[in-house]
């Protein structure tokens, strides 16, 4: 779907840049939202510039329930009975959800190593979970506006825990 997208859009781009006169940058990139975009981000990096990680729809697709379901179902249930620590689609489960974007972010950045990777969604906003994302080597994260100022902060924290980490001996 990607190269085809891109195909037909370099020719459109291209064609009024020249009718224009005017120099554009571009990127072309995609969203990575189900576990097989993970397992094949090799693949997809070589036509894109860059990922991110519709971390919502991710977790739906991982877990395999949809997320007005889970919330308004049984997901209460679950967490009330230590079936599941915490809320998946609030604070990114590292273990599942976390190890497919680690695995993509690897794979990508293998094939394209200025391959730029980023997150969205609500979990792009939780502090814990842009910890996790910093810690695999993600560039961004694109929150909800009332959750920038904690992002921008957790964002900064993460960056220098992982900073002092890697200068110990």
């Amino acid at each position: 779907e990607l190269i085809v997208l891109k195909n037909r859009l370099v020719k459109v781009i291209n064609n009024l840049i020249q009718e224009s006169g005017i120099k554009l940058e571009y990127f072309f990139g995609t969203m990575i939202e189900v576990a097989r975009a993970c397992l094949t981000a090799d693949d997809i990096a070589k036509d894109a510039d860059f990922f991110s990680f519709g971390t919502n729809d991710l977790t739906q697709t991982t877990y395999g329930y949809s997320r007005d379901d889970a919330e308004g179902k049984f997901l209460q249930f679950y967490l009330e009975n230590n079936i599941l620590k915490k809320n998946p689609f609030e604070i990114l489960d590292t273990r599942g959800v976390g190890k497919l974007i680690e695995m993509a972010v690897k794979l990508g950045r293998g094939v394209k190593p200025s391959l730029k990777i980023g997150c969205c969604g609500e979990i792009a906003g939780e502090p814990s979970s842009i910890e996790f994302l910093q810690k695999v080597g993600l560039d961004y994260v694109s929150c909800s506006p009332y959750r920038v100022p904690i992002a921008r902060l957790a964002a900064a924290h993460a960056y220098l825990k992982n900073k002092s980490k890697k200068s110990v001996p």
